[in-house]
């Protein structure tokens, strides 16, 4: 007997804009090959589902949760309620929680669910040139499931974009290339000492996948995320834009630094730390796509 496989999945975020053409549907797959220190999803980092604990909404008294647990992992106190050591991320405690104090972050879906669930918005994507956006995390980690789940799509004519890192073997990518329409590539720092100080990984396979990419044609946005004081320097700048001329790519697209990410960090129990950014001003950004502009790049936010 074959076995379907699945893909951990922490949200399908409906009706967006900013990832893709059109009005879009998300799909936020849980793991990621590197850990950027600014990670705007870390729920996504590691591929396991969690928990996510809201000491805010705890309602005094309620024991549901506790009485749920088998593992022992519930606490009694508002302000430390789950044992992480001792959670094996079931789900049990969330599922009767009344108030939402307790969050399962990451649930199996199939192929046949998720093609149904993004299927709802199709009128929408017609309109609009939109469809769907594999993001995470790194989508590019879930092949088994995507070799499932992306002819699926292609039969029933959605357009399909993928958001990645490209911090992996190109093989990988490329077994899925011709089950998508865009490819959506980040960039984050050029010096490989310093993206491995910053995302734990150095660069060098990402750069050799964006060379592969470029070469095949294979339709791309390059994308910078924008982390002020980590990647907006004019070193880094010059460096971008130098790789970019070199594989005569024309343009890049600059992500808006969102520091909202922060405030997942206090529920998630995670080892990611805030930087205590603040939100960069919209003449920040204009600077940013004239030093882009001196070097021959159009960027773009």
């Amino acid at each position: 007997m074959r076995i379907t496989p699945s893909a951990t999945i922490f949200d399908v975020q409906r009706f967006s804009i900013h990832d893709g053409p059109g009005i879009r549907t998300v799909v936020f797959f849980k793991g990621c090959s590197l850990a950027c220190r600014w990670c705007q999803n870390p729920e996504a980092k590691n591929a396991a589902p969690e928990i996510a604990y809201y000491a805010d909404r705890c309602v005094e008294g309620c024991t549901r949760c506790e009485a749920a647990c088998d593992r022992g992992a519930i606490g009694d106190t508002r302000e430390a309620r789950v044992d992480l050591d001792r959670c094996n991320f079931c789900g049990a405690c969330s599922d009767l929680c009344p108030s939402g104090a307790l969050q399962r972050v990451g649930t199996a879906w199939s192929a046949d669910a998720l093609l149904a669930e993004v299927s709802k918005d199709r009128d929408f994507y017609e309109v609009s040139g939109g469809g769907i956006t594999l993001s995470g995390g790194e989508p590019v980690l879930h092949v088994g499931f995507l070799q499932e789940f992306l002819p699926l799509t292609r039969g029933q004519g959605l357009h399909v974009a993928i958001e990645t890192a490209g911090a992996y073997p190109f093989a990988v990518l490329e077994s899925l290339l011709p089950l998508l329409d865009l490819v959506l590539f980040d960039l984050k720092v050029l010096d490989a000492r310093r993206h491995l100080q910053l995302t734990g990984r150095d660069n060098r396979a990402i750069l050799e996948n964006l060379q592969q990419l470029v070469a095949r044609r294979v339709p791309l946005e390059v994308r910078m995320p924008v982390v002020p004081d980590h990647n907006t320097d004019a070193r880094n700048v010059a460096a971008t834009a130098r790789r970019l001329e070199e594989l005569g790519v024309a343009s890049i697209t600059l992500l808006p630094y969102n520091h909202l990410w922060e405030a997942k960090l206090t529920h998630l129990g995670c080892e990611q730390r805030p930087l205590g950014i603040r939100p960069p001003d919209d003449e920040f950004y204009a600077t940013l796509r004239r030093d882009f502009a001196r070097h021959g790049i159009a960027a773009r936010v």
